[in-house]
Order: C-alpha cells, then structure tokens, then sequence
C-alpha cells in the first residue's frame, strides 16, 4: 500500500491503493447517482405508505389512499354486465332488419359473435368462416336452404342430419354402389357437373358424351339440384354451378361422390346455445356474408 497522494491528472486524493502501478482515486459519488438513489427511496416509501403494501396477521396495509384492486375488478365486471344486458335485450327483441342496420348493435355482434362461433363452430367450418373439406363455406357460398336471416338461424337451431326432431334433412344418394348407375354413366355425369360449373370443360367432351351426360343428369339429379343444376333450398341441394365446393370440385372428389354419395351433419345448438347466442351466431353469420359480398 502506498502513500496516500493527490493524482496530478484529476487532482483527488489516492487511497493509498495500487496494483500494478494503477493507484485507485478516492472519487465522490456522482451527484444524479446520489439524486436517483434519494428519489427512488423517496418513491418507495411514499408507495408504501400511499398504497396496499405490508402483510399483517390478518391481512395487509390499505395504504392511505384506499386503493383496493379487488373492488375495482369486481365493479369493472359489473359495468361491463350491465353494458351487456343493454344489448342483450335489443339483439332478442330486434328484428333482423333493424339490428343488421344498427352499426353500434352490430359493433356489439361482432365481439360477441366472434367468441361464439370461435368457441362452437370454427372446429368445422374455420376461423374465418370459409370452410373446410366436408364443411361448407358459410361466409361465401349459398346456404343449402337459403340465405335470409330465419333459414339460416333456423338452421343453427336444429342442425342438418341432427337428433333434432325438427332437424333438417338431407343426403346425397349413392349412385354407384347402390347400382343406380354404371361406372361409366357415373363417369359421364361427373364429367358433366364439372362443365356446370366451368362450361370450358364441355370443349373437353364429345357432343354425344357431353348429350349423354346432360341426360342422365335430367333423369337422377335435377330433382334435387335443378334442371339447370343451380341448387333447391327445399330439399338442401347445392349449386353446382358456383365455385364453391363442399368436398372438393376436381373429377375425383365429384366423381367419389356420385358413386358413394354424401351425408354431411351439422348438431342441433338449441338446448347448447341460448335463443340469445344463437340470435347472436345468426347475425354474426349474416355480417361475415354481407361484408364478403361487398
């Protein structure tokens, strides 16, 4: 150790210490260190003092302003519980036409509704709605038994193909297994769905395949889908015109269903769902369809 001496650079005093020929400055500490330090102990203490802190044998410290976050949870729920009930009394006795036009009632469906069809329906048709193999598109294509507001909620009501005893009923016939038609006129006619919808196709085909396919058409499946193949809502049969396909509109998947046929199924959500959430999903539905139209 050294004697103690005054740097000639920075004119402090040593301590007295060296290593190696480096001797170590007795320097203050820096005043904003001393400035934060005293502020940050100001801080705390006035924190401890002002707001709940210490624990105690049968509780803790409420700080002298009375700051409580429990009650201030507790009253935020109620609020909000009471915010919900405003809208939840004008979403069940509005009409669908008065509450698609209210844009603040609409502000309120598509929170809600979104956490609804999350929660309940997106397992199937996909978060934003467009579907999934098996699963239609209900954002974008036509509803098997049409689009107005009752269909669709009434089909949220009872399901397709449900245990519902007003459920919606429907199925696609096998027509190949069950040897309605031959392998080849269900190839025929596969060939022709796909031209419905893609009238290019038809260049792909003879007259005489393209005449033949129509025909058998007419004669098995305009009943349900129509003489021009664009679908009944009365008995739930898809248009086969559109580009919207439920299992898929390669020659394949159409051909796998004519020869197999289809029997989707949607659950009945009365007795899951209150007549307010299923209010609530049919709107929601019906803003995801008209916003994808615009």
């Amino acid at each position: 150790m050294s004697v103690k001496e005054r740097d000639p650079v920075t004119g402090h005093i040593t301590t007295g210490h060296e290593w190696n020929g480096i001797k170590e400055l007795n320097t203050p500490v820096p005043k904003p260190v001393w400035a934060f330090l005293i502020g940050a102990s100001a801080f705390a203490i006035a924190w401890t003092v002002l707001m709940p802190s210490w624990p105690g044998v049968s509780g803790y410290f409420g700080g002298l302003l009375g700051a409580d976050q429990h009650k201030a949870v507790a009253e935020s729920i109620v609020e909000a519980t009471d915010a919900k009930a405003s809208w939840t009394d004008t979403i069940v006795s509005g009409s669908y036409k008065d509450l698609l036009a209210n844009d603040d009632a609409m502000k309120f469906v598509r929170v809600g509704g979104k956490t609804l069809f999350g929660d309940n329906c997106a397992a199937c048709h996909g978060l934003n709605a467009q579907g999934n193999p098996g699963y239609p598109n209900i954002a974008q294509a036509p509803t098997l038994w049409g689009s107005d507001p009752e269909t669709i909620a009434e089909t949220i009501r009872v399901g397709i193909n449900s245990q519902h005893p007003d459920t919606r009923v429907s199925q696609m016939l096998a027509f190949g297994r069950d040897q309605m038609l031959t392998l080849p006129q269900v190839d025929q006619v596969a060939h022709y769905v796909l031209t419905l919808s893609d009238p290019a196709k038809a260049a792909q085909m003879t007259p005489e395949a393209l005449a033949e396919g129509k025909q058998i058409f007419a004669d098995n499946c305009s009943s349900c889908h129509g003489d021009d193949g664009k679908g009944l809502p009365d008995s739930g049969a898809a248009d086969l015109t559109d580009q919207f396909w439920i299992y898929g509109g390669d020659f394949d998947t159409v051909r796998a269903t004519i020869y197999s046929g289809r029997q989707g199924h949607m659950p009945s959500w009365e007795g899951r769902l209150s007549d307010y959430q299923r209010k609530l999903l049919a709107l929601y539905v019906l803003d995801l369809r008209s916003k994808e139209a615009q």
